[in-house]
């Protein structure tokens, strides 16, 4: 598996006003490097993940303003010239850790012009990614203490068949919720994916992560737009159920997910990645920060 589209087209209209020219995709998260906890934006995060699963392939699909995110990916190996001649050791190896896995990898850019939802997002990057099974991750969704990625791939390779992640959570109704059968231990064959229902059937509840058929891009040209206007690539899921391929969910069970879409969701991933990076003295500081 070597493909992954990676979707970066969001407004981040709840994020605003650091959104109107920051992608939210670039809020930074911390992650242990070194023994210490160092700050990376959540969609370096989301690539390094697939890249350390085997994807060596990337799309990006991106709209208006998300120069900063081509800019992160460009290497600057003047810069890390510069923090190795100002003695900053640390961060120059993080740089050329990840320039590494840049230049060792093919990433096209796809925009998509009009927000038109992740499923239309998606049909963007139909002729990168048509010829076999691949990757859709969300650039501003990632996992933490455990590469997710890996195990869907690992599923997969045993099952042959589509696979998405599903993480049980305390309020179902924020998101898709997923209703399967249970055919082994944490794994699924979907039934339904319902978005955002008022009584959810279940607690198991769409991640974000899949990866799917070229099939997929068939049930996207069969979608109507949803109630707010969007082609919803959960919708497209659902057509393959109703097809009749096999589409198996993976129940990350205690594995943390963050997923930054609000000011309380990304307050929550800062101090989740702090916990995850065990890093006490920094979480009290902030705690303390917080109660002033």
């Amino acid at each position: 598996m070597k493909k992954a589209v990676i979707l970066a087209a969001g407004l981040g209209t709840r994020l605003l006003p650091y959104s109107k020219e920051m992608p939210k995709e670039m809020l930074p998260i911390f992650q242990l490097e070194g023994g210490q906890p160092i700050l990376k934006p959540i969609l370096q995060v989301v690539f390094e993940q697939l890249y350390e699963a085997g994807v060596r392939e990337f799309c990006f699909v991106v709209g208006r303003g998300k120069r900063a995110i081509e800019d992160h990916f460009t290497p600057d190996w003047d810069y890390v010239g510069f923090l190795e001649q100002r003695g900053r050791a640390l961060e120059a190896q993080l740089l050329t850790r990840f320039y590494k896995m840049v230049e060792s990898s093919h990433i096209v850019w796809v925009n998509q012009p009009v927000p038109r939802g992740t499923g239309d997002a998606v049909a963007h990057a139909r002729h990168f990614a048509s010829d076999d099974y691949f990757f859709v991750a969300a650039g501003d969704n990632v996992f933490l203490g455990d590469n997710v990625p890996r195990k869907l791939l690992e599923l997969h390779g045993k099952l042959g068949s589509a696979v998405m992640a599903g993480k049980r959570v305390e309020n179902p109704r924020r998101y898709g919720v997923i209703v399967g059968r249970e055919v082994a231990d944490g794994v699924l064959r979907l039934e339904r994916i319902i978005e955002k229902p008022q009584e959810p059937p279940s607690d198991l509840v769409n991640v974000s992560l899949y990866l799917l058929s070229p099939a997929i891009f068939d049930a996207l040209e069969e979608c109507k737009p949803s109630p707010r206007g969007e082609i919803e690539l959960t919708d497209a899921v659902q057509m393959l159920v109703e097809w009749g391929e096999d589409v198996y969910v993976y129940d990350v069970g205690d594995v943390h997910w963050v997923d930054v879409g609000t000011p309380e969701t990304y307050l929550d991933a800062m101090l989740l990645s702090l916990k995850v990076c065990n890093s006490p003295r920094i979480i009290d500081r902030a705690v303390r920060a917080l109660q002033l």
